[in-house]
């Protein structure tokens, strides 16, 4: 049996960008959600890297916080309390994922109202957002979620400050469940789509 590595937690950099965009994507390739953007396996894949990169590159390595293990077996991306709401700028980076989103048809409508209604639903009140956290699938189960999130949450208690995120997967409810999160809310897509459920979580006390 090979030994699983030590987790070790570290800031990510802009040499870790073309790994964590390979791991990310195989990451969220069974997610509902970009099954619901992306149709067809090789559009969803590249349209996955093309996302992820532009999610590392250009928004949370810039203005966030990018944490991995020094083996870059997973990421979580994160937007400090302070961090500015997605503007103009990012929108533009995200024009190259067009292509693959437009073979939604007629349900681009559908996305479109979807990601206005996630926008909505996230709390103005001062909070981390995690907006991503993804293990690579032969590294899932052996606590590098658990590491990556502890990382932020622990100075989020010590901060007296919430977190907030979405997830597309209802079996991940109970592992940020674990970690003090709590469903506050659901968006269910237009035209059948996938379920978002909202969660939120209060600091905890810190001992001493």
């Amino acid at each position: 049996m090979t030994p699983i590595p030590q987790l070790e937690i570290r800031r990510a950099g802009v040499g870790d960008v073309a790994k964590l965009v390979e791991v990310l994507a195989r990451a969220f390739d069974d997610d509902p959600m970009p099954n619901f953007l992306f149709r067809g396996d090789k559009r969803r894949r590249r349209g996955l890297r093309r996302f992820f990169f532009v999610q590392l590159r250009h928004t949370y390595l810039d203005d966030g916080e990018v944490w991995t293990t020094t083996d870059t077996a997973g990421a979580a991306l994160w937007a400090p309390p302070n961090k500015p709401r997605p503007g103009r700028r990012d929108v533009v980076h995200f024009l190259p994922l067009l292509p693959d989103l437009a073979g939604l048809g007629r349900r681009a409508a559908d996305a479109m109202r979807l990601l206005q209604s996630v926008d909505r639903a996230r709390p103005r009140e001062a909070h981390w957002y995690l907006a991503t956290l993804g293990t690579d699938p032969d590294r899932q189960g052996q606590g590098v979620g658990s590491a990556l999130l502890r990382k932020v949450l622990e100075r989020a208690d010590l901060e007296g400050l919430p977190a907030y995120l979405e997830s597309s997967k209802e079996r991940n409810l109970a592992f940020y469940a674990r970690h003090g999160f709590e469903v506050t809310g659901e968006i269910h897509t237009p035209g059948g789509g996938p379920t978002l459920w909202l969660m939120w979580r209060d600091p905890r006390p810190v001992p001493g």
